[in-house]
């Protein structure tokens, strides 16, 4: 197997759970250290899928380069393997052009994809396998969990039943490699760093963070989420199975089916969401790399000055882009 090359560039890598500020934070530390950014959000990659991800807008991002938004149709396949290819060919680009590469994203997996020596099973997005698991799962999507659990109980373990994206992959794994998903995941372990970079996250107290969670989702419908659904919809673009289980989009198609009344939607998203918040520090807790920025009752500015004080001795502290 071909070693991937030793990679120099320096990157400073922002995480944390949903609503922390990430993003905000990114911008003003791209303004200080003359940096672009480089989104790890597996959802905000779908174009049209704005509200439901809170994606900022073009004037939220205040002139900062964003690499990794709305790059595929929502009803289009896409894989973390894809996404590390085009993160790397971005962060070569941003160093390219003298800039720092800024990566920020709650999306564990999308973060190590691009910062870590990790490998990805390898197989066709659209196989026939793919799709046979997926005409099963519209029907029975229990059945196929019971058949991960039969086949690979270690990944059943972590993978929610309702992630149904997931409980397919795992299995397409299986059946493509003849290796477990659970397999490739020990391999992972080895948390190899392939850049030079620094890892910060932002941390909030669980009771600040479920407030500006809620505050969030009601905005979000107040946005126009509603009808940013039923326009895609209309469209044919939450047809595939990663659009209809994104979180949020998920709850509001149930409700536009009847399932479920308005009041009831916004209170599964909200409690959602918490628990995605919870998972997603679950993940970020595990890696030591990481330093935690306590973000409570602090400006902006203040935040990123709190970061950069904070890197590496060995990167430079000016305002000027550690890469040159």
């Amino acid at each position: 197997m071909k070693k991937i090359k030793e990679i120099k560039e320096k990157i400073l890598v922002i995480v944390g759970p949903t609503a922390v500020g990430k993003s905000e934070v990114a911008i003003e530390l791209a303004k200080k250290l003359n940096g672009k950014i480089i989104s790890a959000d597996s959802m905000q990659v779908y174009k049209g899928m704005n509200i439901g991800t809170a994606k900022l807008n073009v004037d939220e991002r205040q002139g900062i380069r964003h690499h990794l938004i709305d790059i595929v149709e929502p009803s289009d396949d896409f894989s973390v393997a894809r996404y590390q290819k085009l993160a790397r060919v971005a962060v070569s680009k941003v160093t390219g052009r003298k800039k720092l590469p800024i990566l920020v994203g709650g999306s564990g997996l999308y973060i190590r994809a691009v910062t870590d020596d990790l490998k990805f099973p390898e197989g066709k997005l659209r196989s026939n396998i793919r799709q046979e698991l997926e005409k099963r799962a519209k029907n029975n999507p229990e059945f196929l969990y019971d058949e991960l659990k039969k086949n690979d109980p270690k990944a059943a373990e972590d993978i929610h039943p309702n992630n149904v994206r997931r409980v397919i992959r795992a299995l397409e794994v299986i059946k493509l490699t003849g290796k477990t998903f659970t397999e490739y995941r020990q391999e992972w372990e080895n948390r190899k760093t392939i850049y030079e970079a620094n890892f910060f996250g932002l941390n909030l107290s669980r009771e600040k963070l479920y407030v500006k969670i809620d505050e969030r989702v009601d905005e979000m419908f107040e946005n126009g989420f509603l009808n940013e659904v039923k326009k895609l919809t209309l469209m044919g673009k939450l047809s595939s199975i990663t659009a209809r289980q994104a979180l949020g989009y998920k709850e509001v198609l149930s409700y536009t089916e009847g399932q479920i009344t308005l009041d009831e939607t916004k209170r599964l998203i909200k409690q959602r969401t918490r628990n995605f918040a919870k998972r997603q520090l679950t993940w970020f807790k595990r890696d030591k790399r990481i330093k935690w920025i306590d973000v409570e009752g602090k400006e902006l500015p203040y935040i990123a000055d709190e970061i950069i004080n904070n890197l590496d001795l060995t990167w430079e502290k000016e305002g000027k882009c550690p890469n040159f």
